[in-house]
């Protein structure tokens, strides 16, 4: 008769794969909007305001460039910085919504000054391998989108947060940068900073003043600066947010990061460009070889569409999105305890509630009993805790229906 190995027999010889894994792997963090996100997936009556995307699919002009260009056996390797045709369209559209590349500049953005990606994941770890690695530091104004976090972590480097102040003492509250506080975490160890703005999850935006102070930072300390500003064009006061294009010169370290996603509603089909200086081209397509090998071709076609022929579906996004903002906050500020700025940039909601510390509970307790997903401050880093983040980029019916479920549960009990 076969004797059988003891549990505690067969355990020890199965091997512990986690403790053999890299410290870097290991150290990327679980998303904490993913967390709400599987325990809310597929509920009936849902309305899921917690992650970065709307309910839109892309505009009809990047459906029918994707199909021609498969239809016509574009499925081959392609060009590792990107089709010419994708990257002379970046330029002309960074031209027309930017004007050039440097302080003064009246343009143009030349081509080689891009490089396309999957997506601004890609782009963003791209920029990262760049200018960090293990030992180094980054410094990141929180709270903020937590890949940032985990893309360093992955690289080995170490984030380092300073804080974004909620600053209530004026006639409204604001988000605001405090310089010192970032200047004063720089060590011989960092490297970079990454800055977000139009940001997410809080709506900051910078100033010129404010990029002009970080780039006098960075300039002192020779730091890197990584640009995220993919919700540039997503500004509520009229035409798009300052931009370190408006106060850098040719000699600044600034990378940039941007996507498709968000203007024109393509998430999943992952496209985004990295903007470096022309020098870095061979550097950057070697990692461009060596992590994607470029990105399909149907997909690059696709962009052409979304910057030449995209501007009406921007445009129905930002006004809907306008709206929506304005429809949230009034339903948010009649509870009297709800607590934010009404954001001028992205399309998120930023929002702590009175007697509230821990907004992951909280998050649960809305999917469960208000029917809304939002995502927890929790996921966002130091400084994100007390708060809420709402993604209002929804249909309006939708997102008046959302407002009106949060405002009578937050309604204070008697």
């Amino acid at each position: 008769m076969t004797t059988l190995p003891s549990d505690a027999a067969a355990a020890a010889r199965i091997p512990n794969h986690l403790a053999a894994l890299r410290p870097e792997a290991l150290a990327v963090p679980e998303s904490g909007i993913v967390e709400l996100f599987n325990h809310g997936r597929g509920r009936q009556g849902l309305i899921p305001l917690w992650v970065g995307e709307g309910d839109l699919g892309p505009p009809a002009c990047v459906v029918e460039a994707a199909r021609k260009s498969l239809a016509d056996g574009e499925t081959f390797y392609t060009h590792q910085r990107g089709i010419p045709e994708l990257r002379a369209a970046i330029a002309q559209y960074m031209t027309l919504h930017y004007g050039g590349p440097f302080a003064g500049s009246a343009g143009p953005f030349e081509p080689e000054r891009f490089f396309a990606t999957i997506g601004g994941m890609h782009a963003l770890q791209l920029a990262v391998r760049l200018t960090c690695g293990v030992g180094d530091d980054v410094i990141i104004p929180s709270p903020a989108w937590p890949n940032f976090d985990g893309v360093l972590r992955a690289a080995g480097a170490r984030p380092v947060t300073t804080p974004l102040v909620f600053d209530e003492s004026g006639a409204s509250p604001r988000w605001r940068l405090d310089p010192d506080a970032l200047a004063a975490a720089i060590t011989p160890a960092t490297r970079a900073m990454i800055i977000n703005s139009p940001a997410n999850p809080t709506g900051w935006i910078a100033s010129h003043d404010d990029l002009r102070a970080l780039l006098d930072i960075a300039r002192r300390n020779g730091l890197w600066i990584i640009a995220d500003e993919i919700y540039g064009r997503f500004f509520y006061e009229g035409g798009r947010a300052p931009s370190f294009h408006d106060v850098m010169d040719e000699s600044d370290l600034v990378l940039f990061v941007q996507t498709f996603s968000k203007n024109w509603a393509m998430t999943g089909l992952r496209m985004g460009w990295l903007e470096a200086p022309p020098a870095l081209g061979q550097v950057i397509e070697n990692l461009i070889q060596v992590s994607s090998t470029g990105v399909a071709t149907p997909i690059q076609r696709a962009g052409v569409a979304a910057l030449t022929e995209g501007e009406t579906f921007f445009a129905l996004q930002t006004q809907r999105a306008r709206a929506n903002r304005d429809v949230l906050a009034a339903a948010l500020a009649a509870t009297g305890r709800a607590h934010f700025e009404v954001p001028r940039g992205a399309f998120y909601l930023f929002c702590a509630v009175d007697g509230v510390a821990d907004t992951r509970a909280l998050a649960y307790r809305l999917l469960d009993e208000a029917g809304v997903g939002v995502a927890p401050g929790t996921a966002f880093g130091p400084g994100g805790e007390r708060f809420m983040r709402l993604c209002f980029a929804r249909d309006s019916g939708e997102l008046a229906e959302a407002g009106a479920r949060l405002a009578r549960w937050l309604k204070p009990r008697a």
